[in-house]
């Protein structure tokens, strides 16, 4: 089972995503990426997330990972287009799909 993130939930809701993003691009271990992806991707079921989302860029981490060859994180990055209110209503997905 992979380790919780290493981010400090005292530092605001911004400031936990930012660590969110910053640790999923600096780790090398494909179980913490699933986990922090997993998390993100959890985060965008609330749509008072999405201006953090959109300024953090973390739609573009999702559409990003859409590329990935692990399958698990492809699914956790196609999750929030699907049916989510804090990105569905707001984004599209790229016609490539």
């Amino acid at each position: 089972m992979a380790q919780k993130p290493k981010v400090d939930p005292h530092v605001g809701r911004l400031g936990y995503l930012q660590a969110l993003v910053t640790e999923f691009q600096e780790t090398e271990s494909q179980d913490a990426k699933e986990q922090v992806l997993a998390n993100l991707a959890n985060f965008a079921y609330d749509p008072s997330n999405y201006q953090y989302l959109r300024q953090l860029q973390v739609l573009d981490l999702f559409l990003d990972s859409l590329s990935e060859e692990n399958e698990t994180l492809v699914e956790f990055a196609i999750a929030p287009y699907l049916g989510t209110p804090a990105v569905s209503a707001h984004e599209e997905l790229p016609d490539s799909l």
